[in-house]
């Protein structure tokens, strides 16, 4: 057996850091958009484009991405990402107009692009099975803490200084993954194969094209005008790609991939999470700050019962798979989740936030313990040559989860707020709780109606979310199959090698 990596946890710390800068700028971004709004007089679609051109360019080139890393060196390529990733995040703080804060995220997209898939997969060629439970539980550990931490170093940074140090903060995490990784880390890469082109534009145009038709769902509907046209060319160039990639003498995705049921079901089951959870900060968030009355500092604050929760289920599943599996830690985990998201659809606008607290207890402590479990078994699946590609079309899957999640929990609380405000409200009040609080100027009848409407609309789409993970524990217990991780067996190696290969 080859000699593991002495320096293999030095090497997750870069593989942290290097996740931890995409955590920390998206989300803190998200707390940064009022203040950049209104100092750049940017319009309400100037925003939106803010918001989307990271995420289209980024889902858009994961799976290209994640094929360069196999083939020209996983080291190489997030080293580049990361540089890309800076670079952008430093030309972002001196941008005094929205073109080009926007130009600034979609160079932000293509970094992020990079250096995601890169550092899965080079933690899974870093590590052998029976350690990778432990370092994917470090790895989500650290998501968590900036996923939770973020949103409160952004108010505290617009609170001091200006909405231009949100992206001033990458820059220094970045300097210090990059150094590390050139000291620390060894490159690693697949055997080399040819170029697949066409299957690079196709994922690309198909995976762009479909998250394009999700965001813009909320807005002008999902079978009508141009989102037709968006789901046309989405399911057209995904169509194709499919076809190609199982034709193609050297296709640039493996496909066979999901004749493995651990990896079919580890990806389809975080894919209904990532549907449920998508609206989870989008729809507390605004409960916090617009019917408790929570500052933006304070709000992020109150996430930290899910982030130590989530620690402690992490650390709890690292042991825990190696004794039981992994399938049992996704079915209670995510059993745990649903349960959270069905108290989360009891709050209404009486509630305060003891209730909340305890959900996202729950909900923090179900994560830790289910969505390590599922990496680790898809990522289980995928031999050590494929791993770039393999990382980013689970990646790739999550994304369109997150986004579709996004796009269907935000319109169902969008119409249904409006559906419960009065029918005398204006327009302006029926349209989000944020327009009616700022038309209410000491209105307390107005302000109590909106914010009952926000909790009663809010109360369904937890209730949503609680059946998507639901559905997701069903799938996983159904499809996966419960594998210690002890090892991938030579002949299961063999058999799969075969079939990427064929």
């Amino acid at each position: 057996m080859e000699a593991r990596n002495p320096r293999r946890w030095w090497i997750l710390i870069v593989l942290c850091l290097s996740t931890l800068v995409l955590v920390v700028d998206s989300m803190a971004l998200t707390v940064a958009v009022p203040s950049m709004t209104e100092d750049l007089n940017a319009t309400a679609q100037d925003t939106q484009w803010i918001l989307d051109s990271y995420i289209l360019v980024f889902a858009g080139l994961l799976l290209t991405s994640g094929s360069l890393g196999d083939r020209f060196g996983r080291r190489k390529v997030m080293v580049i990402g990361l540089l890309l990733f800076g670079a952008a995040s430093l030309a972002a703080t001196v941008c005094s107009n929205p073109g080009e804060v926007i130009a600034s995220r979609v160079a932000m997209g293509v970094g992020g692009a990079l250096i995601m898939p890169s550092t899965l997969s080079i933690l899974i060629t870093v590590f052998e099975e029976d350690e990778r439970g432990k370092a994917m539980a470090a790895w989500g550990s650290v998501s968590m803490l900036g996923l939770v931490g973020s949103p409160v170093l952004g108010g505290v940074l617009i609170d001091h200084f200006s909405w231009h140090s949100i992206f001033l903060i990458n820059v220094p995490v970045v300097v210090l993954a990059i150094t590390a990784a050139l000291v620390l880390m060894p490159e690693s890469k697949g055997p080399w194969q040819k170029p697949d082109p066409l299957g690079a534009v196709l994922s690309a145009v198909g995976m762009t094209a479909l998250i394009w038709w999700i965001i813009e769902i909320p807005k002008h509907g999902a079978f009508e005008g141009n989102s037709l046209i968006t789901l046309g060319i989405a399911v057209v160039a995904l169509g194709g790609f499919l076809i190609w990639e199982n034709v193609a003498a050297e296709p640039m995705v493996p496909l066979a991939l999901f004749k493995k049921r651990n990896f079919s079901g580890g990806s389809l089951s975080l894919t209904l999470v990532q549907i449920g959870n998508g609206g989870l900060l989008l729809v507390l968030t605004q409960y916090l700050q617009f019917v408790l009355d929570y500052s933006p500092v304070k709000a992020g604050l109150a996430f930290v019962p899910m982030a130590v929760a989530a620690l402690i289920g992490n650390g709890a599943g690292a042991g825990l798979a190696a004794k039981i599996g992994h399938r049992p830690l996704v079915l209670v985990g995510m059993l745990m989740m649903a349960g959270a998201f069905v108290l989360f659809s009891t709050v209404d606008a009486e509630t305060g936030f003891a209730v909340p607290a305890t959900a996202l207890g729950i909900l923090g402590l179900g994560a830790g313990l289910a969505m390590p479990a599922a990496v680790g078994a898809l990522m289980g699946e995928i031999p050590a040559e494929k791993a770039g590609v393999g990382s980013a079309l689970n990646d790739t899957i999550q994304q369109a989860g997150t986004a579709l999640g996004i796009a269907i929990l935000g319109s169902m609380l969008a119409g249904g707020y409006a559906d419960e405000m009065p029918a005398g409200s204006s327009e302006q009040a029926k349209q989000s709780i944020v327009g009616a609080l700022a038309e209410a100027k000491g209105d307390a009848g107005l302000v109590h109606a909106a914010r009952e409407a926000f909790t009663t609309s809010m109360s369904t789409t937890f209730t949503v979310s609680a059946a998507g993970v639901l559905a997701a524990a069903l799938l996983a217990t159904v499809v996966m199959r419960n594998r210690k991780p002890t090892g991938q067996a030579p002949a299961e190696a063999a058999e799969l090698a075969a079939e990427l290969a064929a």
